[in-house]
């Protein structure tokens, strides 16, 4: 089942009850999480980690300092259920991009996650402006959540760049199919384009990189590392200075050395 990206837990919940579920596996705190409890789904079963455990029916234990990345996190507790997840086709590469969208650029300003994962819109639009006169090709992937700063720029930019809008996640999976370069905010879209096969450039803030990165070598994440980063909080106490002061040029020469390097 999916939802929209800011769809909250009582929408979602209700959801749930119409179809009826008696199982849900829960990775981490979140609206979904919370509709699971909501929709009195009666197995609910996830990872023995805060603040999970008051919505889990059974728990899992995981070794979290054991896992160097959030997916080998995903792994482990699905090998704890008994599941053989370390299988060659599980790994398997898709295929390559259509080649009619190869030289467009995938720009994705918002972040899932929240504001504090975004990057400041003037900045956005600098690099956007940048690619424009060089002569690259953008799409905007324009989503409902974190301050919509991609509604933003498309208000800025107007014909000179294409607008894609998705409510929930799969409706990008053909976008992510099609282009073989993705530049965004940190949120749940770069891993999905990665999977896809997109290389991906992403902008992190208060998330840990080396834990919650995009898999793969071919990949660039761009952060400025400050004395509070990474916090892992959903709204920054101070003045959100790994966003800020992340410089537009230093973003700016890692996406053409991306595009030199395709």
């Amino acid at each position: 089942m999916t939802h929209a990206l800011n769809a909250k837990a009582k929408s979602i919940a209700a959801d749930l009850v119409a179809k009826n579920f008696h199982s849900a596996l829960i990775w981490e705190a979140s609206p979904a999480a919370e509709a699971a409890r909501l929709a009195k789904i009666g197995n609910r079963i996830g990872p023995a980690i805060q603040p999970l455990k008051k919505i889990l029916t059974q728990a899992i234990a995981i070794d979290e300092a054991a896992t160097d990345h959030r997916v080998r996190f995903y792994l482990q507790a699905t090998m704890q259920m008994g599941v053989e997840t370390y299988l060659p086709e599980f790994f398997t590469p898709l295929g390559p991009p259509a080649a009619s969208r190869r030289e467009q650029i995938l720009l994705c300003p918002d972040s899932d996650f929240g504001s504090n994962h975004e990057w400041p819109l003037d900045r956005w639009l600098e690099i956007a402006r940048d690619l424009i006169d060089a002569g690259k090709k953008l799409l905007l992937i324009r989503t409902s959540t974190g301050r919509q700063q991609a509604a933003r720029m498309a208000e800025a930019l107007g014909d000179a760049i294409e607008c894609e809008d998705i409510a929930a996640a799969h409706e990008a999976f053909p976008l992510f199919a099609d282009h073989q370069l993705f530049i965004g905010a940190d949120g749940s879209l770069p891993h999905l384009a990665s999977h896809f096969g997109a290389t991906c450039l992403v902008l992190f803030g208060p998330n840990d990189p080396n834990w919650k990165r995009p898999l793969g070598k071919r990949h660039t994440v761009l952060r400025h590392h400050v004395e509070c980063a990474p916090c892992l909080l959903a709204k920054c106490p101070l003045d959100l200075r790994c966003q800020n002061e992340l410089e537009t040029a230093r973003v700016a020469t890692a996406i053409h050395e991306a595009i030199a390097a395709e």
